[in-house]
């Protein structure tokens, strides 16, 4: 273990603030009593170039949901993960092709609610192997990896709104070249900066 991955972990170690896709939108009402489903997704650290990078993925512009975004690997829980823990590292498994025994988990971030009703427990893990990328055809069209200090930095974020089913929503983005990071994403990005200063 190296010293910059001590940091991480020992950040991952301390207690955290939830986040949700609703905190720059305090206005919004919640309804009581409402069924939130578990999910894990990866935040896969690689080292490149003697740096640290962030593997993120770029959905399919085929897809229902969120097409073309940019996203962690990851998904919702199933009965046969053991948690979601096991769900995030199965996803990346099957999303990018990236085996589970490479992954060293280094920690997890407070959970994220988002607005289709997922809980989304960040998971932070360091690839400690080469493996070749396979993205998941129909779902993923490219896996890209952005340096892990341009997004763990907080001035690199910017605050942007559009409109969403009627309502001017507000979210975080955090832009690197081509690559438009934005929304949940963005949004589990910057509490991890948050944890990482406190």
């Amino acid at each position: 273990m190296t010293p910059e991955l001590d940091i991480l972990r020992a950040a991952l170690g301390r207690p955290g603030r939830p986040s949700s896709d609703f905190d720059l939108n305090p206005e919004t009402v919640l309804p009581a009593g409402r069924k939130l489903r578990p999910a894990g997704v990866l935040a896969p650290i690689v080292r490149k170039n003697d740096d640290l990078h962030l593997l993120l993925t770029k959905r399919s512009s085929a897809l229902k949901h969120h097409p073309g975004q940019i996203a962690f690997p990851g998904g919702k829980q199933d009965d046969t993960d053991t948690d979601v823990v096991a769900a995030a590292l199965r996803e990346a498994r099957e999303e990018i092709g990236l085996p589970s025994h490479t992954v060293d988990v280094l920690g997890t971030l407070p959970a994220h609610e988002t607005v289709t009703g997922f809980i989304v427990t960040p998971v932070i893990g360091f690839v400690n192997e080469d493996f070749a990328i396979r993205p998941e055809q129909g779902e993923v069209d490219e896996v890209f990896s952005v340096p892990l200090s341009h997004v763990l930095r907080a001035e690199n974020y910017v605050v942007e709104s559009r409109r969403w089913r009627g309502t001017r929503r507000s979210y975080f983005a955090v832009p690197y070249g081509p690559y438009y990071i934005w929304g949940a994403t963005a949004r589990m990005l910057r509490a991890w900066t948050d944890q990482i200063s406190l």
